[in-house]
């Protein structure tokens, strides 16, 4: 294959792609938000989904929990069920970034 071929082309893509603190920082509101230097950005929804993808991400969907309980919109069941898989997934992005990923018995 050529190196013209797009699905093997290596994207240069900006210094803060996928950092979450800085595509979708803390407001002083509490909030999370897009900043505007974001807005012209040509990657930045596949930024923010790669963002979202590590386990800043999750401790992303953990503040949203935390929002929903104290707002009453959860009760504490599914807060306590959706906090605890969260907490597994974020044991298991650990365990597959440091190589130490499950071994099956057919490996």
């Amino acid at each position: 294959m050529s190196n013209t071929d797009p699905k093997h082309r290596k994207i240069d893509y900006p210094y803060c792609f996928s950092k979450l603190d800085k595509v979708f920082p803390l407001g002083a509101d509490g909030l999370r938000h897009t900043p505007e230097s974001c807005m012209p950005c040509l990657y930045k929804i596949e930024c923010l989904r790669a963002a979202m993808k590590k386990s800043e991400g999750l401790k992303v969907h953990e503040e949203k929990l935390e929002r929903a309980y104290a707002s009453g919109a959860i009760g504490f069941l599914e807060r306590w069920s959706k906090k605890k898989d969260l907490h597994r997934r974020m044991q298991q992005q650990k365990k597959t970034a440091s190589g130490q990923g499950e071994k099956h018995e057919n490996d």
